[in-house]
């Protein structure tokens, strides 16, 4: 088990990659819906809209990109997913919209990066 201390590191850590994350969704032109949305069913980072689309997004910090990929297992996509449509039932007014799994990424020395459409589904 981790140290508490650790974890509460690895928390802020977390919560600061996401707001680097929001804010450079925001100057792509996203708006940003939620932040940290939680359900028993799974956890979002951030949900964020623009035009038609409604993003759900996985921030991740790594040492690279394809560290950071790596990180997004099949079993997270699934429990995202899941929280999507958690957070769709909350809020039925955005069903409309056009639902995409995207994912931010973070390495060290380098601007964050925005993969759209970073995994489906199918």
């Amino acid at each position: 088990m981790r140290d508490p201390e650790d974890r509460r590191l690895a928390q802020r850590a977390g919560r600061r990659s996401e707001l680097i994350a929001a804010w450079w969704l925001r100057l792509k032109g996203y708006r940003i819906l939620a932040r940290g949305f939680r359900s028993p069913l799974g956890e979002i980072d951030i949900v964020a809209r623009r035009g038609g689309v409604l993003a759900f997004v996985e921030v991740k910090r790594r040492s690279s990109d394809g560290a950071a990929l790596e990180a997004i297992q099949p079993r997270q996509r699934a429990r995202i997913a899941r929280a999507a449509q958690a957070y769709l039932k909350l809020r039925p007014q955005l069903g409309h919209l056009q639902p995409r799994f995207d994912a931010v990424v973070l390495v060290p020395g380098r601007r964050p990066r925005h993969l759209v459409a970073a995994w489906s589904l199918a």
